[in-house]
């Protein structure tokens, strides 16, 4: 893996890194529209950073343990009680699969995409989930802007329905993110291929993954890369050695930095929960 990242042209490979960083740094972001959402107080910076820990993680992983498993102890330990914990998150997924829902609907029904003869889904069905994704992203944006009742309380928790700015703020950071991600996948292939060609490829194996449930998407991510790409001036060589430097990029290295962070924040946590509860009583 390594050996393919050192044959990559210096500069594409050093635009997909500051790609990286940039995704980070705006999947971190996620977590600050929850803070807003709440109300908490936890500092921006430890915000940030259980953001970061959680991401890596629950990119190799799974939601399970990144997303959720993680998120619950690292907030619990900074002083944060359960069900604000719950609404981060589901402020964190939603926000992340409306960038997607925005993204897929304008790719797919503006047909950018191929789907392989042999697939079961064809291209008019394609267009049509495409237009779907366009309507519910509408609903969304309207029942923020329009609805009387603001708020929905499901198995106990409490979940407000945020303005249509706020709305319009989540989508255009999650849709910043997956386009960063598209990018990096696009430089590491050598730019040759359409940008929202591999975008919508991104997608369509994102989607695959979650439904396989398999961890990191091993296999599923390039099983759809290889399939989608094939009629593309490229060769499956290319596609595998670009693939296994986006792993590098975007998965180990990020969960080799987020196992360091975790453990300086676990043994750091209970003097930040302090720091924090202190904070909390002069207000």
């Amino acid at each position: 893996m390594w050996k393919v990242i050192r044959g990559y042209d210096r500069l594409a490979l050093f635009s997909a890194i500051a790609l990286v960083i940039v995704s980070y740094l705006i999947y971190g972001c996620y977590d600050l529209l929850g803070r807003a959402y709440c109300g908490h107080k936890l500092a921006k910076r430890q915000v940030m950073l259980v953001s970061f820990i959680c991401y890596a993680f629950n990119l190799t992983l799974s939601t399970w343990v990144g997303g959720i498993g993680m998120r619950y102890r690292l907030y619990s330990r900074l002083g944060l009680n359960g069900s604000t914990i719950t609404r981060i998150f589901s402020l964190s997924i939603t926000t992340n699969w409306l960038g997607y829902i925005l993204l897929g609907g304008v790719i797919f029904t503006a047909d950018l995409v191929k789907l392989p003869p042999h697939w079961y889904i064809s291209q008019t069905t394609l267009r049509i989930i495409g237009g779907v994704m366009l309507i519910l992203t509408l609903c969304y944006l309207f029942g923020c802007a329009f609805a009387k009742r603001r708020h929905l309380t499901i198995k106990g928790q409490r979940l407000v329905l945020p303005s249509w700015r706020f709305a319009l703020l989540q989508m255009g950071l999650s849709a910043a993110n997956w386009m960063a991600m598209g990018a990096i996948i696009w430089l590491l292939l050598g730019s040759e291929i359409n940008y929202f060609l591999v975008l919508g490829v991104l997608l369509v194996s994102s989607i695959a993954g979650v439904i396989i449930h398999i961890p990191a998407g091993i296999g599923v991510l390039e099983a759809v890369f290889i399939a989608m790409l094939s009629g593309e001036d490229i060769s499956k060589g290319a596609i595998i050695a670009a693939l296994l430097a986006w792993r590098a990029l975007y998965y180990f290295l990020p969960l080799l930095l987020a196992t360091v962070a975790y453990l300086l924040l676990e043994s750091r946590a209970k003097k930040l929960r302090q720091k924090n509860q202190r904070k909390l009583a002069r207000e």
